[in-house]
Formats: structure tokens, sequence, C-alpha cells
């Protein structure tokens, strides 16, 4: 029927704001229960699959930062090396500590940079998630309401 939870949450709002209104009740409509149920148990189904996705990408975040220590690790590797072959003289010495400071200090300014990315990307990702969750959650306890008054009434 519906690929993902914001449309389905679309399909039942517009269900919802299309749906014929009751006679003398204002905010009051009627809906077909096994359509406004049929789309609940959709959205259920589909909410996991959001949730694995937001899984997936908190496991990307931690391979990116994985990544770029091991990136680090092996710059810094590199870098000791190569001042471990310029020990020779006074004056390469010199120069050779400093490269390799220099190139730590790069690998490691990379490495926070990565990570401070991912963590940026990882919390956008689950704010948004968050957000059109809690929409449809919102959404989702309004209707009910709705549902709930229009039984009440019809007592």
């Amino acid at each position: 029927m519906a690929s993902g939870i914001e449309e389905l949450v679309n399909m039942l709002y517009d269900m919802i704001s299309d749906a014929w209104g009751l006679p003398f009740g204002a905010e009051k409509c009627l809906l077909e229960r096994d359509k406004v149920l049929d789309l609940i148990d959709e959205i259920r189904a589909n909410l996991p699959k959001d949730l694995e996705q937001a899984g997936i990408i908190v496991e990307n975040r931690n391979e990116i930062i994985s990544q770029a220590k091991r990136e680090a690790e092996s710059i810094k590797r590199a870098a000791e090396e190569k001042a471990r072959q310029m020990v020779a003289e006074d004056e390469i010495v010199v120069t050779s500590r400093q490269k390799s400071n220099e190139m730590v200090t790069a690998a490691e300014n990379k490495a926070r940079e990565i990570r401070r990315a991912a963590n940026e990307y990882v919390d956008d990702t689950l704010k948004r998630l968050e957000e059109v969750m809690a929409q449809a959650l919102s959404e989702m306890r309004n209707s009910r309401q709705q549902f709930k008054n229009v039984v009440n009434k019809n007592k």
C-alpha cells in the first residue's frame, strides 16, 4: 500500500480530514474502522524498519570513527617511523620531529573533524526521525481521541 511512515501518517491525516462530519458535531467525523486500523497496523509494521535504519546510522557512525582512529594511528606510526629513520644527523632529527608532530597533529585534527561530522550527522538524522515519530504519535493520539469521541457519542 504505502512505503514510509510519513506517507502512512499523511494517508491517515487525509482520511480524517476528508471524513464526513457529524451533524451538530463540528470537530467529529465518521471513519471506516477497518481502514484506520489497517493504516495503524502498517505504521506499526514500518516503525521497526525506521528504528533499524537509525541503528544502521549509529553503526555507520561508529565505523567512521573507528576508521578515522585507524587512519590517525597509521599516520602516526608512519610519522614515527620516518622520524626514526632520520635520526642520523642533528638537523635532520629536528626537522623530522617537527614534521612528525605536524603529521600527528594533522591526523588528530582530521580524526576529530571526522568524529564531529559523524556525530552531527547521526544527531541530525536521529532528531529528524524523532520528530517524524513524535508527529506520527501525536496525530495517532488525536485520531484515536476523535474516534473515541465518535464512539462515545454514538452510544
